[in-house]
Parts: C-alpha cells; sequence; structure tokens
C-alpha cells in the first residue's frame, strides 16, 4: 500500500509517501480501507517533537473514514463492508490513517450513520472527542452559560454544536469576520471578536449571570478575560498547549471558586469515550453536526496538508487517499 511515514522527529519535510507491506488485522483488530484522512494539531506536534519512535517508520494521523475490508479473530465478520469513522489509530501503534489501510481496534471503527459523507466523518475523532470531554466531564450544560474561544477552530467548532445540541447558551470567540461567520453557522448564540476592546463587556452583556464553563484554547493568552466573565464556581477547561506554561492566579482563582482543568485526549478514560462515540453518533444521525470548510490534499501532499494545519488554516485539512 501507499502510506505517508517518517522514521525520525522533525519538519514536513521527514515525511515521505512510499509503498509499505499492507498490515494484517491481529486478534481484536480491523483493517479499513481509507477514504479520507483528517490532519489535526496533534498529528504535527508529535512529528516535530513527540514520544521515540518504537517503529521502523510511523504512519502518521488519528482519523479518518473508511470502510472495513478485513478482520482479526474475535470480530464479527459481519462488520466487512461497514462504513465507520476511525479515531485514535496512531496512537502508540504504527498505522495511522495517513494510507490506503489503516488497522485498529475493533472499538476505534466507530458504524456511521446513513447520509454522513467520508469528508466529514475523518474530522470527528479529535476534534469532537475532545470538545466533548471539555464541555461535559464537570456535568450536564442544559441551561449553562458555555463560552468558546476559539470558536472557528475544529475543537471550537464542535464544541459550539455540542453544547448547543445540550442546551447550554453558547458564546464564541473569535479574531475575524471570516471567523465570526463560521462560528454563527456552526450555531453560536452569541460571537464576540475578542481583539475589540470591549470585548469582555459584549460577553459580559450575554451572559449577566457570568459565564459557567470555558471551554479554552490559549488559557495564558485568554486568562485575564476569562476571570473577567466567569460565574463564581465556573470551570475553565484548557485542551491546548502554549509555548509558555500560564502564571494561575491563585487568590483570584480561590475568591472565585474556580476550577481551572486540564485536558488531552490522550489519557481519556475508556469511559469517557464510550459516551463521547455514543453521544457523537447519536448527534450525527440527528443531523445536528456540520463540517468546516474543507482544505484537500492527496497523499502525494501530505507535506504541504502538515504545513497548512501547523500554519493556522481556517477550515478542516483532509486527504484525500483515494
Amino acid at each position: 500500500m501507499r502510506a505517508v511515514t517518517y522514521s525520525q522527529h522533525g519538519p514536513s519535510s521527514v515525511l515521505t509517501v512510499q509503498e509499505v507491506s499492507t498490515p494484517g488485522p491481529g486478534p481484536g483488530e480491523v483493517r479499513i480501507k481509507v477514504d479520507t484522512a483528517g490532519v489535526n494539531p496533534t498529528d504535527f506536534k508529535v512529528r516535530n517533537a513527540g514520544p521515540a519512535i518504537p517503529f521502523d517508520f510511523q504512519v502518521p494521523c488519528h482519523d479518518a473514514a473508511g470502510v472495513i475490508e478485513a478482520v482479526g479473530s474475535g470480530v464479527d465478520p459481519a462488520r466487512i463492508g461497514e462504513r465507520v469513522w476511525v479515531f485514535l489509530a496512531a496512537f502508540q501503534r504504527q498505522w495511522g490513517t495517513a494510507a490506503q489501510y489503516a488497522v485498529v481496534p475493533a472499538r476505534l471503527a466507530v458504524p456511521l450513520p446513513a447520509g454522513i459523507t467520508s469528508e466529514q466523518a475523518a474530522g470527528l475523532g479529535v476534534p469532537y472527542l475532545t470538545a466533548h470531554a471539555c464541555l461535559f466531564s464537570d456535568g450536564p450544560l442544559d441551561g449553562a452559560t458555555v463560552l468558546v474561544a476559539g470558536g472557528a477552530g475544529a475543537v471550537g467548532h464542535a464544541a459550539i454544536e455540542l453544547a448547543v445540541r445540550a442546551g447550554a447558551h453558547v458564546i464564541a470567540t473569535v479574531s475575524s469576520a471570516q471567523k465570526a461567520a463560521l462560528a454563527h453557522a456552526a450555531g453560536a448564540h452569541v460571537v464576540v471578536n475578542y481583539k475589540e476592546p470591549d470585548a469582555r463587556e459584549q460577553i459580559s452583556a450575554a451572559a449577566r449571570a457570568g459565564v459557567d464553563r470555558i471551554i479554552e484554547v490559549a488559557l495564558g493568552a485568554n486568562l485575564a478575560l476569562d476571570l473577567g466573565v466567569i460565574a463564581p464556581h465556573g470551570t475553565i477547561v484548557t485542551y491546548a498547549s502554549e509555548p509558555t506554561d500560564p502564571v494561575l492566579p491563585t487568590r483570584e482563582l480561590m475568591n472565585l471558586n474556580v476550577t481551572v482543568r486540564y485536558m488531552i485526549l490522550y489519557g481519556f478514560t475508556p469511559v469517557m469515550l464510550t459516551q463521547a462515540v455514543a453521544d457523537i453518533t447519536d448527534a450525527l444521525t440527528e443531523g445536528a453536526l456540520s463540517a468546516l470548510p474543507l482544505h484537500r490534499f492527496t497523499l502525494d501532499q501530505a507535506a504541504a496538508a502538515f504545513d497548512a494545519v501547523e500554519g493556522g488554516a481556517v477550515g478542516k485539512v483532509i486527504l484525500d487517499v483515494e
């Protein structure tokens, strides 16, 4: 099969496209013929400076849409031919989704509801699983006010949709008119450009009792704004690291009884993942989720795709494998 690979950490120039042996599914695994793979920030971060590579080469990317075409022992053969979305394919495993075929444990290949395109399905894994855990790890959202920082990003987009579906009043922050349009399209009730001098006042006007939960992409950069609008006993959940660790104002956090929670997909428990997969599947079936604008690349253009994500492309970067 043709696959994107790398054998050492570094910039996108370490990526190569080569012919490698097609892996077979082991016990409890399925092999997926990949239609479309999703590229996420975590993919270039791991490629740049991730853990030591324990294989001759690594195939990157966690997310994909495709069809199960072989199963290992212990997996129902009736799953052959099933359209699925895939998550965490490359976590502590060699065979990521930037290839014609990927092999994953059967539980990481989730049946797709009818009518969901491969392009949308390839954007589900990392963004929606992350958003779900950030939103619901501190309880239900019905009637709560949620602030989503970076509402036009992949995780932000997912968080807006899932929070609206759960009955929350959703405020999103963005940095441009283009991004504001995307946040509105995702369903945000209020969208604020955080670069405007009265951003705090706009958020406070939309959340008179304060914000109950903040989904944060840049804790250090946004902490002052967050503390200016959060309600007592509120929660700030951050899912992205920054070049410099933020300094937390302990007394101010204590006075507000605020919780600061750090989340990373690689450490989610099986219960968290199972609940997220079930809720995402239900939302797909209801038609409650939508896709971001696409930036399409082929396998041979994988380096450019990674560079687009690293450069902050607005929308979703995918690899058209076939």
